[in-house]
């Protein structure tokens, strides 16, 4: 499996952060090894609302040679979703196998066309703003067909979790809970399939 991260200005690093820490697991499981992934944009680097920066890997590469593709949410989403050039590349991963956002990251899947029909959720503060593009369910973690969305900021590591359980089972999450230190419960995930 080969997944984009997918980065812009403007973005809640922990959004990203969260997620990527959890999915990088993924390689130490037999069933999941072979993993690869590439940081993203459209730029060389990118700067995140409180102002660290990163070096993302590989610049506009096309988003239709990935497996899945995960957009993080953050206050640079709120413009970017009018941002035609960012919007027609996201596009791009109309027919990636797995289309993945936390937060407000599902703003930006909604602005690309990807959640019409479907059923997703974003930041609770966010929920309006969603219902532009789809229906909205205020759970935490929603997943209809291949499209997974997570609520709020926090809500990446439980979404890298669900990722991990889903495609290297229980047992692989658990061990992974356990290196993390997370002894939080996973939320219950909403699926529509």
């Amino acid at each position: 499996m080969k997944i984009a991260f997918v980065l812009f200005d403007g973005v809640t690093f922990l959004d990203f952060v969260g997620f990527y820490d959890v999915i990088y697991n993924l390689n130490q499981f037999e069933s999941s090894k072979g993993v690869t992934w590439d940081i993203c944009g459209l730029t060389e680097e990118i700067t995140d609302e409180l102002g660290m920066k990163v070096i993302v890997q590989k610049i506009r590469p096309h988003l239709a040679d990935y497996d899945m593709v995960f957009i993080p949410g953050g206050l640079g989403t709120r413009k970017l979703r009018f941002d035609e050039t960012f919007v027609s590349w996201l596009r791009e991963a109309q027919d990636v196998k797995y289309k993945v956002s936390v937060c407000t990251g599902s703003l930006l899947w909604g602005a690309a066309g990807v959640l019409q029909g479907k059923k997703a959720t974003t930041h609770p503060r966010a929920y309006d703003l969603l219902t532009e593009y789809c229906d909205v369910i205020q759970e935490r973690i929603v997943r209809d067909g291949n499209v997974i969305t997570g609520g709020g900021v926090a809500t990446s590591i439980d979404l890298g979790l669900y990722i991990i359980e889903w495609l290297a089972g229980v047992d692989a999450m658990h061990e992974v809970k356990q290196q993390l230190d997370y002894p939080y419960v996973s939320p219950k995930v909403v699926e529509f399939i």
